[in-house]
């Protein structure tokens, strides 16, 4: 009976970076998982309500890097408010998405809400802002131009703008960057992902390089010292 053949190299362990997604109910969050997971997408009719955590993880290779990033990306599945499920969704997040419905400004302006509970519960991640369903914002505008001279309320047809986002961005000054996106056409899905996982692992070295010298500067077996303290301990001896 053969043996089984076990290889003697051990594979290199990439480490996995928690992204959460956060935003109001029906932004699309769970399409953007989605998205994300299996590259589909489903109608708003087909479509069954989430319940309880879920998380997908998957492997990028940075454009113009050899870096490879594992992100595990994951969905609340409608239990945000749930106080035990929020602890637990927050914990190790390397990354937070603030999603929002680009037609719809309440989801938009009720980020400010999803902020504070980044500084309570995961202050040191990044923090990334994604307007999704751009594809409603051009039939949107369409429709508002053929109904200009109607009585219909022109709040139907309010958008939230580039340089609103921009302004939110500026405002809040921990925006790391923003992105459009389309669950339905998936535009600039795969593309604000792969840059999100650039970011972390830019981030990542860099916290690394910053430990790895401290800890350097610790093993030192003597203190640095500059010219000045050298010229005065000289001046001081008693040899």
């Amino acid at each position: 009976m053969n043996e089984p053949v076990v290889s003697s190299v051990k594979p290199s362990r990439v480490p996995e970076q928690k992204v959460i997604l956060l935003g109001d109910f029906g932004v699309g969050k769970t399409s953007l998982f989605r998205r994300f997971t299996n590259d589909t997408f489903t109608t708003s009719t087909d479509r069954k309500s989430t319940l309880g955590l879920d998380f997908y993880t998957r492997s990028f290779q940075i454009p113009q890097q050899s870096d490879v990033v594992k992100i595990q990306l994951w969905d609340t599945g409608g239990m945000e408010r749930v106080a035990s499920v929020t602890s637990s969704y927050y914990k190790f997040a390397e990354a937070a998405v603030l999603v929002f419905d680009l037609h719809n400004p309440d989801t938009f302006h009720s980020l400010a809400q999803h902020m504070i509970e980044v500084a309570s519960y995961a202050e040191n991640c990044k923090v990334f802002l994604c307007g999704n369903k751009v594809d409603l914002v051009e039939s949107v505008n369409e429709e508002e131009h053929a109904s200009r001279n109607s009585s219909i309320n022109s709040r139907e047809y309010e958008t939230v703008s580039i340089r609103d986002m921009e302004q939110f961005c500026e405002q809040t000054s921990v925006i790391t960057n923003m992105y459009v996106t389309s669950c339905k056409t998936n535009q600039g899905v795969s593309e604000m992902f792969e840059d999100i996982s650039r970011q972390i692992r830019n981030a990542s070295r860099a916290r690394y390089e910053l430990a790895k010298h401290s800890v350097l500067q610790d093993e030192l077996p003597f203190q640095l010292t500059d010219d000045e303290e050298l010229e005065s301990q000289s001046q001081t001896c008693a040899c």
